[in-house]
């Protein structure tokens, strides 16, 4: 009698307090990085190949502690790349809003799995074998029923909590804090057409997912770190598998270059400057936001100088639609921003000189001479506008490499 008491309370393990909770860490953390390294960045974007034992593993204990089927996941996963923030993303807040993509993210991915359309479009290059055929999508919720007979058996009673720990932590951290979060709160490094953002640059807790604006700027990267202070736990697990020749990357993000010398004169522009621009578009494109943040600043401390109380306020509400693309904007949100601009006749060639610079590389008929040419114009035109900001961007632009 006494034997099954103790079975039940603490099953065969036998765990105090302090290990059953460093289990359940340690069980879940194996969660995450299935998620981040085998369906994020080898399934989904290609960024690395694993091993096939290693894949398999992920595979399996993610159908033991998720019931996921991997073609779902990342067919799911494609598409909210594909339709970034507009009507077709599977789970973005500018959708659906952030309450429901960060409490309900788990429904909406169950919807969107029922799409026949988005799984044959987006699941491509999927596991199709016939362990994928008989189990894992045939019988998805035999794992996490399995799972949780082994947590009681390994943990007793109180094993029950530790399976509902982790079968609730992948919708709370991956469909509610990195797709609810990490757009709509932190900081952003490139300025990608999406509102994704990096939530913190200490990628521990969620594997490096928390690196999400990182990511949508360069999407097939194996590595989601950029700035020197951020960690990628995800991409450590990566090296520590390359070295064991366990997996190999395939894909990482440029790494910024800088024209050794300093700015080259506009006149001496070449096609490698023009390269670098293109390339570290997005790094461009966020030195280019905090530009127009900064002389919105001094627009409302001259505005505060003048006396002009509804002027500053219009200008204060509207700072940050300034620096999105105008397309994603609503329409009051564009009248808004064409009287601020009216207030501010500088940003208004800020706004004007960002769209110039940006189809540098979105012409899909130009030549290289044309545009290498359009970049040497632009250039001439910052440095003759008169405005400091500006002035000052056309020089350091002139500093990228390919």
């Amino acid at each position: 009698m006494n034997t099954w008491l103790s079975f039940l309370q603490g099953g065969v393990l036998q765990l105090g307090p302090w290990a059953l909770l460093a289990v359940t860490l340690v069980l879940t953390h194996v969660t995450i990085v299935a998620v981040t390294l085998y369906l994020h960045r080898s399934q989904a974007h290609r960024g690395v190949d694993l091993h096939p034992a290693v894949a398999h593993f992920f595979r399996f204990w993610l159908w033991l502690t998720t019931g996921m089927i991997t073609r779902e996941w990342v067919a799911i996963h494609r598409k909210h790349h594909a339709k970034c923030e507009r009507e077709g993303d599977p789970h973005s807040p500018a959708v659906f809003g952030l309450a429901q993509v960060f409490f309900r993210g788990a429904e909406l991915y169950r919807d969107e799995a029922q799409n026949q359309e988005t799984l044959r479009r987006f699941s491509h290059g999927t596991p199709d074998d016939w362990l994928e055929h008989h189990l894992y999508r045939r019988h998805n919720l035999l794992g996490i029923g399995l799972m949780l007979v082994i947590d009681l058996a390994l943990f007793g009673v109180i094993g029950l909590t530790i399976w509902a720990v982790q079968m609730a932590w992948i919708p709370f951290w991956a469909a509610g804090v990195v797709n609810g979060l990490g757009h709509a709160w932190g900081y952003r490094n490139f300025a990608c057409p999406d509102d994704s953002t990096n939530v913190s640059p200490w990628g521990f807790l969620i594997g490096g997912e928390e690196l999400h604006n990182n990511h949508h700027a360069y999407g097939t990267s194996a590595k989601f770190s950029s700035k020197w202070y951020e960690i990628d736990l995800g991409w450590g697990y990566i090296r520590v598998l390359q070295a064991l020749g366990l997996a190999q990357v395939r894909r990482v993000a440029p790494r910024l270059q800088w024209q050794s010398g300093g700015p080259v004169a506009i006149e001496s522009l070449s096609q490698d400057q023009l390269q670098g621009i293109i390339v570290h578009r997005y790094d461009v494109l966020a030195r280019y936001s905090r530009m127009v943040k900064t002389t919105v600043a001094h627009e409302l401390k001259a505005l505060k100088l003048r006396r002009c109380l509804a002027e500053r306020r219009l200008l204060r509400r509207c700072r940050k639609w300034l620096v999105r693309d105008p397309q994603a904007l609503a329409p009051v949100e564009q009248a808004q921003v064409a009287r601020a601009l009216s207030v501010a006749p500088a940003l208004s060639t800020l706004l004007q000189m960002r769209r110039e610079l940006t189809a540098l590389w979105e012409s899909s008929s130009a030549s290289s001479d044309q545009l290498l040419a359009d970049l040497r114009a632009w250039c001439q035109r910052a440095q003759a506008s008169g405005i400091d900001g500006l002035e000052q961007f056309a020089y350091r632009l002139r500093s990228y490499a390919a």
